[in-house]
């Protein structure tokens, strides 16, 4: 099996936050010292970074389950928790970043590019930053929030600016190792070549990237052979090179057969995935001019071919024979396609803050007596709150109150003992609704209490 894997499938987990400490200072002749609980560390995040060093998806493919750092419990002491490690994911450049669904979240090109995937939990609040004129000494603390979490898609896309297709057999290895200094497996046996093999070519001032892309064969863009696996390599090639044997001794094969099921194979593809490879220039390659029968062939169909408007070129890949001239050629097509590029524009973050008056959640009825608040700031609270500590319920009330959600329910019909939903269908808490609390009433009774919850 090739150690070449440009597909994987990757179960992300960002870290989750620490929580926030409780806690009073104390010592000697000054018992209660006031709160001195520190917050919680923020979990560690998941990036993905471009290294031109990495070749291969192998190591995604065998253990697909990647989890970033959490962060540590705040400590007594106005001591905050430590950060959950960062968790950096290398890829090849060009890879290709997707949901599971098939959506495309980024195309990571360039040395160093990074992308947060997954977002840690931020760490939740310690007593002390929880203190206030009403809660002067709180006797609970916010809860860490969950990271981050689901699956992604990886897909290398080789980055080259030539593409060598051709059939199995054809000499685009041997072409490759005799135009740059790649060396890759060559031998007298169909697909030999197994993964996309990459070479940098200099003519002249121009220096330009080849791809040799596994052979392909008639039906490829259907699944059969390896070309359905390797034909988005070529997609972000400005120049296609098809290099057609002279001499292959294979019944039904010539060069302008060969050509024709090439072209059927990448018009099909296009169809396929509806990237248009038909705009891409093509240079036409007549390899194995030093055996006698193919160099006879290559001059007898070259007229056929520039006919139809293609640069041909007759190269010998043993000999080296007409090497100069397809370099040159190829540089003069990859000039042209990097000139027609156009300017990248600056990246510009457009940010859209939220409208004055805007409200942040959003109350559903569900029938009867039973409601359900939808937003991310109330669900996120929930989620932050120790419902064993009424303290931190009786302040996680006070702040939905201060939200509007108290009158926003009232104004939805719900009445005593109402069912409140916070939260989604999937993951919601559940609150019998009081509306005679009073959200301004300051609670008595001691740390971790609520006398309003009696």
């Amino acid at each position: 099996m090739p150690d070449f894997v440009d597909e994987a499938v990757l179960h992300i987990k960002a870290g989750d936050g620490g929580h926030g400490c409780a806690s009073i200072h104390r010592e000697k002749f000054k018992p209660l010292g006031g709160p001195d609980g520190g917050n919680g560390g923020r979990g560690g995040d998941v990036v993905i970074e471009v290294d031109p060093n990495a070749a291969t998806l192998l190591d995604y493919q065998r253990r697909p389950h990647r989890r970033a750092g959490n962060g540590t419990p705040g400590q007594g002491g106005h001591r905050s928790g430590a950060n959950g490690d960062e968790l950096v994911l290398t890829v090849p450049d060009g890879t290709v970043v997707s949901g599971v669904d098939g959506e495309v979240i980024a195309d990571l090109v360039g040395a160093g590019t990074r992308l947060v995937i997954a977002r840690g939990g931020n760490g939740g609040l310690g007593n002390a930053a929880l203190a206030s004129a009403k809660r002067k000494a709180p006797g609970f603390a916010l809860k860490g929030e969950e990271g981050e979490a689901f699956d992604i898609r990886l897909e290398i896309k080789t980055i080259a600016d030539v593409g060598l297709v051709g059939f199995p057999s054809a000499g685009k290895s041997s072409l490759i190792a005799a135009l740059s200094a790649a060396r890759p497996k060559i031998a007298d046996y169909p697909f030999t070549t197994l993964i996309p093999n990459l070479g940098v070519v200099e003519a002249g001032a121009v220096q330009y990237v080849v791809a040799d892309v596994p052979g392909l064969i008639p039906g490829a863009s259907e699944g059969k052979g390896l070309g359905l696996a390797f034909l988005r390599h070529v997609e972000r090639c400005s120049t296609l090179l098809h290099v057609l044997d002279c001499a292959t001794y294979e019944p039904g094969r010539d060069p302008v057969s060969d050509l024709d099921a090439l072209e059927a194979e990448l018009a099909a593809y296009g169809e396929n995935t509806e990237i248009d490879l038909s705009d891409r220039p093509r240079i036409v390659v007549l390899n194995k001019i030093d055996v006698p029968d193919g160099r006879e062939l290559a001059e007898f169909v070259t007229p056929m071919l520039q006919e139809r408007g293609l640069r041909v070129v007759t190269v010998s890949a043993a000999t080296r024979e007409g090497l100069r001239e397809l370099s040159y050629a190829l540089a003069e097509q990859v000039e042209a396609a990097r000139a027609a590029r156009p300017e990248q524009e600056p990246t510009r973050v457009v940010l859209r803050p939220r409208e004055i008056g805007e409200i942040p959640f959003q109350v559903v009825a569900l029938g009867g007596n039973t409601f359900r608040v939808r937003g991310d700031k109330p669900a996120r609270w929930v989620r932050q709150t120790d419902f064993s500590n009424d303290e931190a319920v009786g302040y996680l009330s006070d702040r939905l109150s201060r939200l509007g959600i108290e009158n926003a329910l009232s104004e939805a019909g719900a009445t005593h003992g109402a069912e409140v939903y916070i939260g989604d269908e999937d993951d919601s808490v559940v609150f019998d609704w009081d509306p005679t609390l009073d959200a301004e009433a300051t609670p008595i009774g001691p740390r971790g209490t609520d006398s309003r919850l009696g």
